[in-house]
C-alpha cells in the first residue's frame, strides 16, 4: 500500500464510525455500472462540505485491490448489490487528493513533479518490470504497463480543480496542470489504461483552457447533477430519519438548511445538518469552514443589475439567470449572470433548472450572504434596509395606508435599478421592500400550497420571536384592489396552511394599480 497507490480505507473507516454516518454506497451502483464503458469518465462538482473528500475515499476504499473491506461494506447498502463482490477490491487505485499535495510540494509550480515522482516510485514496486530509467511521466507509465501487463486503473482525483481556482492568473502552473490533465485523461490511449475516473472539486470543467483535455467526462453540477442528485447531499428523507433520531425540530431544521433543488431532491449540506443534530443550536456553520471574504469580490463587481439582484435574493426572492457564458474559474466575469451563475457552484446560490432562476437556499446561508453585503457597506443595501424597516413597523401597526405609501416609494425611487412590466415585478419590489424582515423572520416561503390556491408570500417568524412578531400571510394583486386581494386570502383559506402555527397571524392584501401608479393595502388579523 501507498500513499497515492491503492492507500489504505482508514480515512472512510473513520467516516463510517463516526456518530452520524449517512449511507451513499448506492452510489457505487452507478459507478460500477460505467466501468469500462464510454462513460466512465465522471467529473462530480459540488460545494465545499458537500461531502467531496468522503466519497472519494468511498470510492478508493471499494475498489482497490490492497483492501480488504468486505466486511465494512456488507453491512451498508451496497452490500445489497448483486454485483457488490463483483468489483470489491479488484482494481489498482490511483487516488490525489491536489489541495494536500500541495503543502509538500512546496509551491503550486511544484505540485505535478511531486505528484508524479511519489506515484511513479509507488508504482514501480507494483510493476518493477516494466519501467526503465526513461519513464518520468505518470500517464506515460500507466501506458506502459498496461501495454505490458493489460492492467488498468481506476483514478481518483479530490480537489482536482484547486489549481484551477486558485492559481487562474499563474499561467505557467495553468499551462502544465491542463497539459498533466489531458495527458492523463484524453485520447485513445488512456482509454485503454483507465477503467474508471472520478474528479471531484467545486467547479465544473473549465471551459476554452481545459475543454480539449476533459471534454470526454460526464459532469455533475450543482446547476444539474442528473443521477448523483442523491448523493451531492443530505436528502430530506435522510435528514426526517436523522431528527427523529436526534430529536430535532424538523421544520425548524428545513428553513435553517434546506434549499438546494437537484432534481426531484431537496439536498441540505452535510456539514450544517450533522453540527446542529450533534449541538442542537441552530446558527451558521458554514461560516465556521471558510470564510464570507471570498465571495466580496464577486458581489461587488460593477455590472449592470447584480447589486439589485443580490438585494432580491436576500430577500427571499429569486431572479433570472443565464448560466451559459460563465468559464468555470475565478478570473473571467463578463456579466452578472457569471458572478451569480459562480456563486452557484460556490453553494452560496441555488439553482431552479426548471425555472432558471438563482434563489437564497436557506437562513444559513442568508446570513452569510447578508454579512458580505454589510463588509462592503453597500449604500443601496443600507437605503433599502432603512425604507424595509418603516415598511415592517406599519404593517405590524396594521397600517395599509402607509405600507401602500412606502411600496410606492420603493416603487417609485428604485424605477432606475427594477422594472415593473408585470405581475412578476411587484412580487419583486414586495420581497426587496421586506428585507428587514430578515432579521426576525425566515426566508419567505414563495407561492406556498393553502387550502384552495397559492399565497403568494408566508413570512414565518423565527422561535425566539414568535412572540413579538405575527406570521404574514401576504396576497398580491396586478389591476385590482388590495380588498380584492384579502378576499381571496380568506375564500382560499390560505392561513390553513399555517394552522399549527401558534403565534399570531396577520393577513395582508396588496395591489398595484399600473395606470395610476398607485399602490393600496389591507390588513386584518386573523381570527383562528
Amino acid at each position: 500500500m501507498g500513499r497515492f497507490v491503492n492507500p489504505r480505507f482508514s480515512a472512510f473507516q473513520d467516516a463510517v464510525n463516526s456518530k452520524i454516518y449517512v449511507d451513499k454506497t448506492e452510489l457505487l451502483e452507478y459507478t460500477n455500472s460505467v466501468i469500462d464503458t464510454t462513460s466512465k469518465f465522471i467529473c462530480n462538482s459540488r460545494p465545499r462540505r458537500f461531502g467531496k473528500s468522503i466519497t472519494a475515499d468511498m470510492l478508493t476504499a471499494y475498489y482497490s485491490r490492497e483492501c480488504r473491506s468486505e466486511e465494512m461494506f456488507s453491512k451498508l447498502a451496497i452490500g445489497q448489490s448483486g454485483d457488490f463482490k463483483k468489483h470489491l477490491n479488484q482494481y489498482d487505485v490511483i487516488h490525489l487528493d491536489i489541495q494536500w499535495c500541495l503543502e509538500p510540494a512546496g509551491s503550486p509550480e511544484k505540485i505535478i513533479s511531486f505528484i508524479t515522482e511519489q506515484t511513479l516510485q509507488e508504482l514501480k514496486e507494483y510493476y518493477p518490470q516494466t519501467f526503465s530509467e526513461k519513464i518520468s511521466s505518470l500517464p506515460d507509465a500507466l501506458s506502459c504497463i498496461n501495454a505490458s501487463t493489460g492492467k488498468k486503473f481506476i483514478i481518483i482525483m479530490d480537489e482536482w480543480d484547486v489549481l484551477i481556482r486558485d492559481e487562474a492568473a499563474n499561467q505557467t502552473v495553468q499551462e502544465e496542470y491542463i497539459s498533466f490533465l489531458r495527458g492523463m485523461f484524453k485520447g485513445s490511449e488512456p482509454s485503454k489504461y483507465i477503467h474508471l475516473a472520478y474528479l471531484t472539486g467545486i467547479l465544473p470543467i473549465k471551459k476554452v483552457q481545459t475543454q480539449s483535455a476533459l471534454n470526454n467526462f460526464d459532469e455533475f453540477t450543482m446547476l444539474d447533477a442528473g443521477i448523483l442528485s442523491p448523493f451531492i447531499g443530505f436528502t430530506e428523507d435522510e435528514v426526517q430519519k436523522l431528527c427523529l433520531k436526534y430529536n430535532r425540530d424538523f421544520p425548524q431544521v428545513k428553513n435553517w438548511y434546506d434549499g438546494y433543488q437537484l432534481g426531484e431532491y431537496h439536498i441540505y449540506n452535510p456539514r450544517a445538518v450533522v453540527s446542529v443534530m450533534l449541538r442542537g443550536s441552530f446558527q451558521n456553520y458554514w461560516s465556521k469552514t471558510g470564510t464570507y471574504e471570498a465571495i466580496v469580490p464577486l458581489i461587488n463587481m460593477n455590472f449592470d443589475g447584480l447589486k439589485t439582484a443580490i438585494m432580491e435574493i436576500l430577500s427571499g426572492g429569486s431572479t433570472q439567470v443565464d448560466i451559459s457564458s460563465f468559464q468555470n474559474d475565478m478570473v473571467h466575469f463578463s456579466s452578472k449572470d457569471d458572478v451569480l451563475t459562480c456563486l452557484i457552484h460556490l453553494g452560496y446560490l441555488a439553482y431552479d433548472q426548471k425555472k432558471q432562476t438563482a434563489f437564497l437556499p436557506n437562513e444559513e446561508i442568508r446570513q452569510e450572504l447578508a454579512n458580505a453585503v454589510k463588509y462592503k457597506k453597500w449604500d443601496e443595501f443600507i437605503a433599502f434596509h432603512q425604507e424595509s424597516s418603516a415598511l415592517l413597523e406599519a404593517t405590524l401597526d396594521l397600517d395599509g395606508d402607509t405600507v401602500a405609501a412606502e411600496i410606492e416609494k420603493i416603487h417609485s425611487d428604485y424605477t432606475s435599478v427594477i422594472q415593473y412590466n408585470n405581475e412578476n415585478s411587484l412580487s419583486s419590489v414586495l420581497a426587496i421592500g421586506y428585507l428587514s424582515a430578515m432579521q426576525y423572520y425566515f426566508k419567505p416561503i414563495r407561492e406556498l400550497p393553502t387550502g384552495r390556491g397559492f399565497s403568494d408570500f408566508v413570512f414565518l417568524p423565527k422561535p425566539e420571536y414568535r412572540q413579538d412578531y405575527p406570521a404574514l400571510v401576504v396576497e398580491l394583486k396586478w389591476n385590482q384592489n388590495a380588498q380584492t386581494a384579502l378576499k381571496q386570502i380568506k375564500e382560499k383559506k390560505y392561513p390553513a396552511s399555517i394552522k399549527d402555527f401558534t403565534g399570531n397571524i396577520l393577513l395582508v392584501g396588496i395591489s398595484y394599480n399600473k395606470k395610476t401608479k398607485q399602490h393600496s393595502c389591507m390588513i386584518e388579523k386573523y381570527q383562528k
